[in-house]
């Protein structure tokens, strides 16, 4: 007797041949359907919007953060000097808003210069990208603390916009801190302009400034906002080597021409 042979279908043969990449397939896109939905909780969680939202914290190489951290921290010790001084003649021939103003003042530059200098001269990631919010919150800052004995002294006592660009000046730094706080990293650029703009507001009071502090105030005054806009320049410019160091020697000499003209022409001479 012959053996019957048994006859397959070859479209069976197929269908049952393909279940097998089917089923791998639907495993395949169930897994990736669950690894782009965590992947989406992951991005959403406060811990990593954090992380991605802050700019990058190791931009600059070490020999470029040595130079920017040693440039600051030369910042740094020139302003506990210049508060030192500038208190001493506040109480020595001021009054109490020579002391006052000179005090805001001098605390805002040594916030500025002590905490870039710790910014740009730790490792850590965490701790730098703390000291990071801290450096460019304190910009703001400064600018503010800038205006304060220029405007709690010489206008106050020479216009009646001495309180007004007082206030202006020092809600604007807040706003400007707490827009950093709610969004860390982003609008660099739109930060800049801000900060340009609050150091030229002093210009739609130029003529009261200048009666109050002379041309030799103004100078000094034109000069320190001229150094910090112009560092701006290579603050930007990024394919420039050091860069950002050479953008801490603007600063460096914006903050002297201030301090001069704070000490030479807002606080009392000395009286012999």
């Amino acid at each position: 007797m012959k053996a019957k042979k048994s006859k397959i279908n070859p479209a069976k043969k197929s269908n049952r041949s393909n279940k097998t990449p089917n089923k791998q397939t639907k495993q395949s896109k169930t897994i990736a359907e669950r690894n782009s939905v965590a992947s989406s909780l992951q991005l959403n969680s406060p811990q990593h919007t954090t992380s991605e939202l802050i700019d990058t914290i190791h931009e600059y190489s070490i020999g470029h953060e040595i130079a920017n951290a040693v440039t600051h921290g030369i910042g740094g010790g020139l302003s506990i000097a210049g508060l030192s001084i500038l208190l001493t003649m506040a109480v020595l021939y001021g009054n109490v808003w020579h002391i006052v103003s000179s005090a805001i003042y001098g605390a805002t530059l040594i916030l500025l210069y002590l905490a870039s200098t710790l910014y740009h001269g730790i490792y850590h990631t965490a701790t730098k990208r703390i000291f990071k919010v801290i450096d460019h919150a304190s910009i703001y800052l400064l600018i503010a603390g800038t205006y304060t004995p220029f405007t709690l002294v010489s206008l106050r006592e020479n216009s009646e916009w001495g309180w007004t660009l007082f206030l202006v000046v020092w809600i604007l730094a807040f706003a400007g801190v707490l827009l950093l706080l709610l969004f860390p990293g982003k609008y660099s650029g739109a930060r800049v302009v801000v900060y340009i703009l609050m150091g030229w507001l002093a210009i739609f009071v130029v003529k009261d400034i200048r009666t109050a502090i002379g041309v030799g105030g103004i100078t000094w005054l034109v000069a320190g906002g001229l150094s910090y806009t112009v560092g701006v320049i290579f603050y930007l410019w990024d394919s420039l080597p050091f860069n950002h160091a050479i953008w801490h020697l603007f600063v460096l000499s914006g903050s002297l021409c201030h301090f001069f003209a704070i000490l030479f022409y807002v606080l009392p001479p000395i009286q012999k």
